[in-house]
């Protein structure tokens, strides 16, 4: 069962999703801005699939995504700031 984030994007906005078995199970949007700035805005793991760490491996995701391309991360979802608030590590990306 392959769990691997994939992305798609489109102009300005796109998504970081998991699909097991041909559905998608966990999502995250999130959209650009001029400013080298990436806002995520939602994140979202089908009921069933909690506990599984796949919003984590979402934010993980992101955040390899942002500093590649020398993005910032803005967290207005929630949870992904709660993620990067409790992961030292990641406090270059915001």
């Amino acid at each position: 069962m392959n769990q691997e984030v994939q992305l798609t994007i489109s102009d300005k906005t796109g998504i970081f999703y998991i699909e097991v078995d041909g559905n998608e199970e966990a999502m995250m949007t999130f959209f650009m801005s001029d400013d080298n700035k990436m806002t995520i805005d939602h994140t979202e793991v089908n009921p069933g699939n909690e506990g599984k760490g796949f919003g984590k491996k979402l934010v993980l995701k992101a955040v390899e995504f942002a500093r590649a391309h020398n993005y910032k991360i803005v967290p207005v979802c929630s949870f992904v700031k709660s993620v990067i608030e409790k992961t030292p590590e990641f406090k270059d990306i915001v």
